[in-house]
């Protein structure tokens, strides 16, 4: 018996032990891990990086524009872009231009405050591209640190709003800084509190302030005068720019002052350097823009106005994507005489000629918008800018000295221009972040020469053009914008 109760008390025995051995062999659920961590340091959308205290948000768009009468960038046909301004069979009448846009901003809480990275990018086909071919652009892309901001950023100068007092379509509101795409720079910002700061920055003006400069000794092309569009003159990148702003943000309004410096340096006065060159000059903007809020016309609603001055630095007027030449051509001349009309400008930053200074290139322009909120649907803008731009004597006459063998006998050539512009804007968000809106713009390019120019060959007044008589005058120009863009 006590063999038996031996035997089975050893079977329990090695059961108990194989069965804590299994036990510890099997797998034990693991504790659950958070992937995603919200931050809610920096507002919706943030999130923590695993494994860091970085938080992370991604955005970006996909975005359609069909235009009519104007350029993929929602540019008005007052120019040989894409044949535009010519008005004849070789111009694109309707163009489009499909966008992806991907963003991405990253924040890390720091002793010297917080560390921010900002990349945007395009992704872009347009009319004329090839069906699998496209631009890959690169907007902004900044670090900021300790109230510093290094790289492709926004500038200073620029007002919160910009070129779009009413959230228009269109690059070509011109009359007020824009520089959406940003601009090269080391800048730093003073928090006063109460909403009150100040900022001042070097940029890299080598392409976006800058327009070419008119060297009278080198004469124009017969072709070149119908374009405006003169051998550049300018020389290297010497010296950046230098801005600044204070603002003052409130829930009432935001107010602006900016101002900048801007080297004007030419190459020689002839073909070698022996020939000398013209010392070079210093330009200036300034601008003030004021943003009503919180009007009595309606929740949402705002009224955008801004003012500016500038002396040897047009850019800062006419600038963005906008080009340094305008023509336009449209009907018949007055008289049999002329073959067509048409309107040409040129955008200098100054002008010189042999033995002499660089005469700077005067531009004052005014710019505003209304934008009205019929409900949290549909939403309305009216917008409107006006645009003067003015050579002294000495450089008009360097430039009429250029022109004067091709005028037509009678005829006076006078750069001086106006650019004025009104718009309309209606948009319809019938989901969050989903948004159509159809645009119109009018474009006046209000010129100041009188008589005529006379193309000596078929093809120097542009593509398929004539050879004869081309009669000056203003010419207005309607363009449209239809636009379909989904944000996230």
């Amino acid at each position: 018996m006590s063999k038996i109760k031996g035997l089975i008390l050893g079977s329990a025995a090695a059961l108990v032990a194989a069965t804590g051995a299994q036990a510890a062999d099997l797998p034990v659920k693991a504790k659950a891990v958070q992937y995603v961590k919200i931050c809610s340091l920096y507002g919706a959308g943030f999130y923590y990086i695993p494994g860091t205290d970085t938080c992370i948000k991604l955005g970006g768009y996909v975005q359609l524009d069909a235009n009519v009468n104007g350029g993929v960038h929602d540019k008005p046909a007052w120019d040989n872009g894409n044949n535009l301004g010519l008005q004849n069979r070789s111009s694109d009448y309707f163009t489009t231009r499909t966008r992806v846009n991907l963003n991405i901003d990253t924040r890390t809480a720091s002793e010297w405050g917080v560390v921010r990275t900002y990349w945007a990018s395009n992704f872009q086909h347009t009319t004329g591209d090839g069906p699998s071919s496209g631009v890959l652009t690169m907007d902004l892309g900044f670090v900021q640190f300790a109230g510093f901001t290094f790289g492709k950023a926004i500038s200073v100068f620029q007002t919160p709003w910009g070129a779009n007092p009413t959230n228009l379509n269109s690059s070509y509101l011109i009359g007020g800084y824009d520089n959406s795409t940003g601009i090269s720079q080391i800048a730093y910002t003073w928090q006063f509190g109460n909403g009150v700061s100040a900022s001042v920055a070097i940029e890299d003006n080598r392409v976006i302030n800058r327009a070419p400069i008119y060297n009278g000794a080198v004469a124009p092309t017969n072709a070149q005068l119908f374009t405006g569009g003169f051998t550049n003159a300018a020389g290297g990148s010497v010296s950046p720019d230098f801005v600044g702003n204070v603002r003052v943000d409130q829930a009432a309004f935001t107010a602006q002052l900016s101002a900048g410096l801007h080297n004007i340096h030419a190459g020689y006065y002839g073909t070698t350097e022996p020939t000398g060159h013209p010392s070079d000059e210093w330009g200036f903007a300034i601008q003030g823009g004021i943003q009503l809020k919180n009007l009595p016309t309606g929740p949402g609603d705002k009224l955008s106005i801004s003012a500016i001055y500038t002396d040897g630095a047009p850019k800062y007027v006419i600038n963005g994507t906008t080009g340094n030449s305008f023509d336009s051509f449209n009907n018949a001349g007055t008289t049999p005489a002329f073959y067509q009309s048409f309107a040409v400008a040129s955008l200098l930053d100054g002008v010189y000629t042999t033995g002499g200074s660089i005469q700077k290139t005067k531009v004052w322009a005014v710019q505003g918008g209304f934008e009205h909120n019929w409900s949290p649907e549909w939403q309305t803008g009216i917008f409107g800018s006006y645009v003067n731009i003015d050579y002294n004597d000495t450089a008009s006459a360097i430039l009429r000295t250029g022109y004067a063998p091709s005028l037509v006998a009678g005829s006076n050539y006078n750069p001086d221009f106006k650019i004025w512009q009104i718009g309309s804007r209606t948009a319809w968000t019938p989901v969050r972040n989903l948004t159509f809106s159809g645009e119109v713009l009018y474009t006046t390019i209000d010129q100041s020469s009188t008589g005529g120019l006379n193309a000596a060959a078929a093809g120097n007044a542009g593509l398929f053009k004539p050879a004869g008589n081309y009669e000056f005058k203003d010419q207005g120009v309607l363009s449209g914008n239809f636009r379909v863009r989904r944000t996230w």
